[in-house]
């Protein structure tokens, strides 16, 4: 599922062996019964490398390349398998893999919505309208602190770094609204509650 700075259509043929692109266009379609799309089992079958009917985070992480080709991050793998693998076995299988596609592309819709110059990359204020297309309102000062987390130096956010603050901000905002019975937008929280959050919410 190799992210194409072009957007183009999905091409197995062209890509290397194991690595799959997700193009532009329209989700696939869902099959017979509502069934998992055709294009979904073959993405799956190119990544489960073993043939062991289950996928890695590491065959995930051989499949996922960004615009600069480089393979996701861990972090990013292991967090987006994080998403699915209920029982932590380290593997998920067609079911979970169809869900976890349909995220990576919801992700990769905003994502290209600001990435205007397909570079692959998105800035501060590409980053802030992006978030803010997801429902988030955060402050300049707190976007500011996540692209330089992203990239302390240019402070761009690549596809897979945006990915990972998605998962983030997904875990640690389900994991506030159930603390939040008041429903005000504040909390107060123990010492190893936060530290529960804390620890649950990463890697």
């Amino acid at each position: 599922m190799a992210y194409n700075p072009g957007y183009g259509q999905p091409n197995f043929g062209g890509q290397p062996a194991g690595q799959l692109e997700i193009g532009h266009g329209p989700y696939p379609s869902v099959g017979p019964a509502g069934g998992i799309a055709p294009q979904v089992q073959q993405w799956f079958a190119a990544v489960d490398k073993d043939k062991s009917g289950f996928i890695s985070a590491a065959e995930l992480k051989s499949a996922l390349v960004n615009a600069q080709g480089q393979n996701f991050s861990d972090t990013a793998c292991l967090l987006m398998m994080g998403m699915f693998d209920k029982d932590r076995s380290g593997h998920i299988n067609l079911e979970e893999f169809d869900k976890l596609y349909t995220y990576i592309n919801q992700w990769l819709a905003v994502f290209k919505t600001y990435d205007t110059d397909q570079s692959g990359q998105i800035d501060e204020q590409e980053l802030s309208k992006a978030l803010s297309q997801m429902g988030f309102r955060f402050t300049p000062e707190f976007i500011k602190f996540l692209s330089k987390r992203s990239d302390p130096n240019t402070g761009m956010i690549s596809v897979d770094s945006f990915i990972v603050l998605c998962i983030q901000i997904q875990r640690f905002t389900e994991a506030f609204r159930v603390r939040d019975t008041q429903q005000n937008g504040t909390v107060t929280i123990g010492f190893e509650d936060f530290l529960n959050v804390a620890l649950s919410c990463s890697i």
